[in-house]
């Protein structure tokens, strides 16, 4: 028997994943999404989204994925809960391999396996997440304006969630591991020359403090080895995101950190067929929004790339 060939597999959930399907189903290109280990991405351990278009008064992560996934399917996506253990980009029909083992072929492939923030591995971290505890300052920030808060980092990253948050919050305590930032040198100016900032040199985190929402945290000096405490609001984890690449490294160009790399204004990659949205491409945005504007260029793309084919 005659092995089906889809005309579009998308590869991970989330608001890139689910837009491309949304674009993909619209244009009668009956996409099959793999939704991954965590269906709907980041989203569905975010309690309250407050910065997405259309949503006035907010809503839970979760629910807002839920809504994604039901319009994805109103207009025909096949959704399966399963996983993409490996892909094969050789030729010009694709093949992936779920968990279960089954392969699945398509003529267009759209890579939207998101990131993953890396977090300290604290029990009480894992505990208040959502209840101070956060990844993301962009996103979080506002609910804590006007009060004391902490980031963990010393990269671009730490650098530049800490000095956004003295825009909005009382006082920001910069957490440094070791007696040096590894930030930009612009970065660092701005974050040593900020009065609302103070840097905590050669700081590790023992414990996040508070039972049902962030109270402070105690940390310990990695060189004299006392211990002290911080009180504050929130506790922001800013030591990067691992994209969820690893599957494509024999395939697709990435960059040092494991981005996928695109040609620019577009999310082709450089296998005709075989597209990249969302937070596996974007190290720089990271928001649900941007991440859902890139999943319908993707299904745009690979809706022109299988016209101009002859598949639809």
């Amino acid at each position: 028997m005659t092995q089906e060939i889809h005309n579009c597999i998308i590869i991970g959930s989330g608001p890139a994943g689910y837009t491309a399907a949304i674009y993909a189903a619209r244009a009668s290109m009956k996409p099959l999404l793999f939704t991954g280990k965590e269906p709907g991405g980041q989203l569905m351990i975010t309690n309250d989204v407050e910065n997405y278009p259309g949503y006035p008064d907010g809503i839970m992560g979760p629910e807002m994925m839920a809504d994604f996934r039901k319009q994805a399917e109103r207009f025909g996506t096949d959704i399966k809960m399963e996983m993409i253990e490996s892909v094969s980009f050789d030729g010009d029909v694709h093949t992936v391999v779920s968990e279960t083992g089954d392969e699945y072929k398509s003529h267009s492939v759209i890579i939207s396996t998101g990131a993953s923030a890396k977090w300290l591995g604290l029990e009480s971290e894992t505990r208040l997440m959502n209840q101070g505890v956060s990844a993301c300052a962009v996103c979080d920030g506002f609910f804590f304006r006007g009060k004391d808060v902490i980031v963990v980092g010393g990269g671009d990253t730490a650098a530049e969630e800490a000095t956004f948050l003295t825009k909005m919050c009382s006082h920001v305590h910069l957490l440094v591991r070791r007696d040096e930032m590894r930030a930009s040198k612009i970065m660092q100016e701005r974050v040593l020359n900020n009065d609302k900032l103070t840097v905590h040199w050669n700081s590790s985190t023992l414990e996040v403090l508070g039972e049902t929402e962030v109270e402070g945290a105690r940390i310990k000096n990695t060189v004299t080895g006392e211990e002290s405490t911080i009180a504050s609001s929130a506790f922001f984890v800013a030591i990067g995101h691992k994209p969820n690449t690893g599957m494509f490294k024999d395939y697709l160009k990435m960059d040092d950190h494991g981005y996928l790399i695109t040609h620019p204004d577009s999310t082709h990659t450089d296998i005709g067929g075989v597209y990249v949205c969302g937070d596996a491409q974007d190290s720089k945005y990271r928001q649900a929004v941007t991440a859902a504007g890139t999943g319908c260029m993707a299904a745009l793309d690979a809706e022109r790339y299988l016209t101009e084919q002859g598949i639809i």
